[in-house]
């Protein structure tokens, strides 16, 4: 199958080949046609599939040939949890719109703003003077230029959910809500993510019409060539483990994931002081600061970069070989997302994961989940002598299905976002 065969104008044809772009992946050949003919699209696929790809194609099939309005009206938006998701998804439009063509008058024929936190808001509201024809937001800014009076959203006839386990997960359950209830009540639904836990699923059947669900399922042939590793090793020594792997192995960029911003600083700095070029990665941290460390880790300016899990969705790192859980991530599904950073695009991968005796039934909870065959190793001079704790740990520390705050506030989501 070619992308010609879904339906696309030519001038996104082009779009596509001017990026690469020939066959089209599992995700996108099923969820194209049904975005362009207008329904509602439950998305699935693994990380790194082409998911963005998946919903801005149809979004921007329907500008091309039409004319631009001025000023230009929102027709429209996608929600994402981050602002490097943000900025990314943003640039993929634009690079796709490019090719659509447009009057002498008009600097493109399709506008796409994208607006987020952490930065000043003045120059997000400049930018909307004018009006703009798509927007990419995180939900605390977007309703921040709404408050400005700076956005209306009356206009919308799209909506995506970019990663929406994600933007469920992050507590933005009562900005969602708010935000949908501004929204016009006949308006197209497109919500994509690499996993749908309950929650994201009530939500959907609560909005979405009769969705076309794509489900591509992982398999030998389509899973990505991750060599997956698992460490034992005790916690205080698992820096000195990290540099070893590093200086042994040789590699040139890693990106190590931590369970907190503190730790991220103090990972970080050790590595500096062994002489390995490393910064620390966290929410945290201003925008510029942000940008600039994603910017010089894509062009191997760094070697390392400790993050939390803010850099394990969306973040797509051209050639990136290793991925490393200094700490275990919290879920199974954030365990997937992470290692997800690496081996993108039909490339190779390494993710290494380090295990303690007090996180070892939390590993072994996750292989299970995950349907993992990995065994644990021991490397030579760094063996465990800590002891497994004998206290009963319940669910391994992964996420249970009682229902807490952040729950209730989903289950107020559904109800405001009903039609």
């Amino acid at each position: 199958m070619s992308f010609s065969s879904l339906g696309l104008s030519p001038a996104l044809l082009r779009a596509l080949k001017s990026k690469g772009y020939s066959v089209p992946t599992p995700v996108q050949s099923a969820a194209i046609p049904a975005g362009i003919a207008g329904r509602d699209v439950l998305g699935s696929a693994q990380t790194g599939s082409g998911k963005t790809i998946a919903f801005a194609l149809p979004i921007l099939q329907r500008f091309d040939g039409s004319p631009a309005t001025q000023p230009r009206l929102i027709k429209a938006l996608v929600l994402v949890p981050t602002r490097e998701l943000a900025a990314q998804v943003g640039e993929s439009f634009r690079e796709l719109a490019s090719h659509l063509p447009h009057p002498p008058h008009l600097a493109s024929a399709v506008k796409v703003t994208v607006v987020f936190g952490g930065v000043s808001i003045n120059p997000q509201m400049l930018g909307l003077r004018g009006g703009t024809d798509i927007v990419v937001a995180t939900p605390g800014r977007l309703l921040d230029l709404i408050d400005h009076n700076a956005i209306k959203l009356n206009n919308v006839q799209t909506v995506v959910l970019d990663e929406a386990d994600r933007l469920l997960d992050l507590g933005f359950s009562e900005e969602l809500g708010r935000i949908f209830s501004l929204l016009p009540k006949q308006r197209q639904h497109l919500f994509f993510s690499a996993t749908f836990p309950p929650a994201v699923e009530r939500l959907a059947n609560a909005l979405l019409h009769d969705p076309v669900r794509v489900a591509v399922e992982t398999t030998p042939d389509s899973a990505p060539d991750i060599a997956q590793r698992a460490i034992l090793v005790d916690a205080p020594k698992r820096t000195q483990l990290l540099r070893h792997l590093i200086d042994t192995n040789a590699w040139q960029r890693v990106l190590v994931f931590v369970a907190t911003k503190h730790a991220a600083e103090i990972v970080a700095e050790k590595l500096r002081k062994a002489r390995i070029n490393a910064e620390p990665f966290h929410g945290e941290l201003s925008q510029g600061k942000r940008t600039q460390v994603l910017a010089d880790f894509k062009a191997s300016r760094l070697r390392v970069v400790v993050a939390t899990d803010v850099a394990s969705r969306g973040i797509d790192i051209a050639e990136l070989p290793v991925v490393v859980n200094f700490d275990l991530p919290r879920s199974a599904d954030d365990y997937t997302h992470r290692i997800g950073r690496t081996a993108r695009a039909g490339e190779s991968g390494i993710a290494v994961s380090f295990v303690s005796a007090a996180t070892e039934p939390h590993f072994f909870l996750i292989r299970k989940r995950q349907g993992l065959a990995i065994e644990l190793e021991h490397i030579s001079g760094f063996e465990a002598m800590e002891l497994p704790s004998t206290a009963p740990r319940g669910d391994g520390g992964i996420k249970g299905a009682r229902p807490n705050k952040k729950d209730k506030l989903r289950a107020a989501l559904i109800n405001a976002s009903k039609p």
